[in-house]
């Protein structure tokens, strides 16, 4: 395995400009390999130039402000139970970037969001489990953004337009949520997979991202069919405002794929890019 860095490697920077993506990250088994969701991430990676730095915004760091990761060398975390040992045994030792997390606190505060920086936090597995796919080298600082599931979309798209800028400079904007997340779906056994209320939400999300309609998508958990049926808390699909926010209103969209967890949770990915 190449050396670690430990933080962005300068001559990296403005020498390419990165997309902006949205994830659906899985099941932690995904990280195994073998599955439609792994395969989609395996195609994307040799598309991606790789990047100074990448920003990994989660579903699983839920805060009440935005804080940034911004510890040296991040652990890796296991946060989920009751998988296979062999899940447990694996490790994402990517560099962190704590002068990279300055500059996000910075520039999130500039835009009139009160922000912090934790120096103990560590990668979940809503940012490592693609990432191992990805860029399975583990040799580019990775730094975490959290959500706050207590806040709108709007919020989180300004959150994203912050650190737009940051694509210009060849950091990599990976927000890691799921279209469609309701786990009693996936722990109930038997029924109709998916349920018509998933369906109708992740048809109605992916139609709006492809017309570029974000007016409709802000007021998502009131307008759109099945909202809380599939995403019984918003943790999950705030991140893809953050996205949209980075990727700014003149963009490129491209589907991805994904395909349905289990035949539950839609699993859908996008690519932003700049437009003109």
């Amino acid at each position: 395995m190449p050396a670690a860095r430990s933080d962005i490697d300068e001559t990296k920077i403005m020498k390419a400009k990165q997309p902006v993506l949205f994830l659906s990250h899985g099941s932690p088994m995904t990280a195994l390999g073998g599955d439609e969701l792994n395969s989609v991430w395996a195609k994307l990676a040799p598309r991606l130039v790789p990047p100074a730095a990448i920003v990994s915004v989660s579903a699983h760091w839920n805060t009440r402000l935005p804080i940034v990761s911004g510890s040296a060398q991040p652990e890796t975390i296991h946060d989920f139970g009751g998988f296979p040992e062999e899940l447990y045994r694996l490790r994402y030792p990517a560099p962190g970037a704590p002068e990279l997390a300055h500059r996000i606190k910075e520039q999130v505060t500039q835009a009139g969001i009160a922000t912090g920086i934790d120096a103990g936090r560590g990668l979940d597995h809503g940012a490592w489990v693609p990432l191992l796919t990805l860029f399975p080298d583990a040799d580019i600082p990775v730094v975490q953004l959290s959500v706050q599931p207590e806040r709108c979309a709007r919020h989180h798209y300004a959150l994203g337009a912050a650190i737009a800028s940051l694509a210009q400079e060849n950091v990599l904007i990976i927000a890691s949520g799921h279209m469609t997340h309701n786990l009693m779906d996936y722990l109930r056994p038997g029924g109709v997979r998916p349920t018509a209320a998933s369906r109708d939400f992740r048809e109605w999300a992916h139609a709006h991202l492809m017309s570029g309609d974000d007016s409709a998508l802000f007021d998502w958990e009131h307008a759109s069919p099945g909202a809380k049926a599939a995403h019984p808390s918003p943790e999950h699909f705030l991140p893809l405002f953050v996205a949209l926010g980075a990727a700014g209103e003149r963009r490129r969209t491209e589907w991805l794929g994904g395909g349905w967890v289990e035949d539950v949770l839609a699993a859908d990915n996008y690519l932003f890019s700049a437009n003109g």
